[in-house]
């Protein structure tokens, strides 16, 4: 808003407006670069330094602003070595375990992504990076929304944000080449082992949330539909919720 006065200072307070406004773009810049540098880093000692090599993953890592997808308060944390709340009792997870569990889905960029557990947005940012098409469900609308809304800001196009039951999957999109799915269960809900393609992988937290749940890795075979396993490091994710009263 510029203000005027009866002798004449209409400029010079447009002046000093425009001053301001200028020193916050400054200013914005210098914290653009402050979370660039920080988010290098990120890459550099915690998942490169342990032994995420995948060359696509490290690069979408470097690409998606994780501040973006963080409450304003904790920007000053987005890049630390540890989940954070987002709200409504929900995380946005560690960086290396997401980076993990991309680099285990071993997309190659043609592939129809499904993501169970959208949270913030910020896996399925990085799963836009590296596949053609990624559907992402998240049952608290307010989460949704705000994930939506984030990825709009950010020109994400090849991602779809849906509220809903994640463990009932999305038989209408079916099959898919990938699953991810970013909450734990003590099983896999079946219909996400139906709509996996065959050839196809899921990465997801198996166990009790509070005794103990490993991240685990599962293929179903192209030419026999038989599912193989690869129990991997444990982990901590929240519940994951469904229709099912054996999820969590």
């Amino acid at each position: 808003m510029v203000e005027s006065k009866d002798d004449g200072s209409r400029i010079e307070r447009g002046a000093g407006i425009a001053g301001d406004m200028g020193s916050q773009k400054a200013l914005q810049k210098c914290d653009d670069e402050e979370l660039r540098r920080q988010r290098e880093e990120m890459v550099a000692r915690q998942i490169a330094a342990r032994d995420i090599h995948d060359p696509r993953v490290l690069s979408a890592m470097r690409a998606i602003p994780r501040h973006r997808f963080v409450p304003p308060e904790r920007i000053g944390e987005a890049y630390a070595d540890t989940a954070l709340p987002i709200g409504y009792g929900q995380t946005i997870s560690q960086p290396f375990i997401v980076a993990d569990m991309l680099a285990e889905l071993a997309l190659t960029g043609d592939e129809k992504v499904l993501e169970v557990g959208a949270g913030s947005g910020y896996a399925a940012a990085l799963l836009g990076q590296l596949a053609r098409q990624v559907i992402a469900i998240e049952r608290i609308p307010a989460l949704a929304e705000r994930a939506r809304r984030t990825l709009a800001d950010l020109g994400i196009t090849n991602v779809e944000i849906r509220c809903g039951d994640g463990t009932r999957g999305a038989p209408e999109d079916a099959p898919f080449d990938a699953i991810l799915v970013s909450a734990g269960g003590r099983k896999v809900p079946k219909a996400l082992i139906e709509q996996l393609a065959p050839g196809g992988r899921m990465v997801i937290p198996i166990g009790d949330p509070f005794l103990g749940q490993h991240l685990t890795r599962i293929v179903k075979d192209a030419k026999t539909g038989r599912l193989h396993e690869e129990v991997r490091e444990a982990v901590r994710f929240v519940p994951l919720i469904g229709d099912d009263d054996d999820l969590a």
